[in-house]
């Protein structure tokens, strides 16, 4: 992947995963009735936010963590033809552990 954007401070760039457009019962959702994904990976992280005294701090994540994130956050942009949201790190839920 060639992507050319780096976030700055504490954003971080997710590629949202494709969530299920199939239902339990087998029925398929059209694009409208489907939920925004909530889930990602990490495509790329800035340096940290700097705390008061002006100390960087590194954030808790890293390129290729799986990630949850809440549903509404972030600012969705298209680079290259593909999707992509950047958020704040403070909009990251937690990391998926398998």
């Amino acid at each position: 992947m060639a992507m050319n954007l780096r976030p700055l401070a504490d954003r971080v760039v997710v590629e949202p995963s494709e969530e299920e457009q199939k239902t339990s019962t087998g029925l398929y959702l059209p694009d409208s009735a489907q939920e925004r994904p909530s889930r990602g990976t990490v495509i790329a992280v800035g340096p940290g936010r700097r705390d008061d005294s002006g100390k960087r701090v590194a954030p808790d994540v890293k390129v290729g963590d799986k990630i949850l994130y809440a549903k509404y956050s972030g600012t969705e942009v298209k680079v290259e033809d593909e999707e992509y949201l950047i958020l704040r790190e403070d909009d990251i839920l937690g990391v998926i552990e398998k």
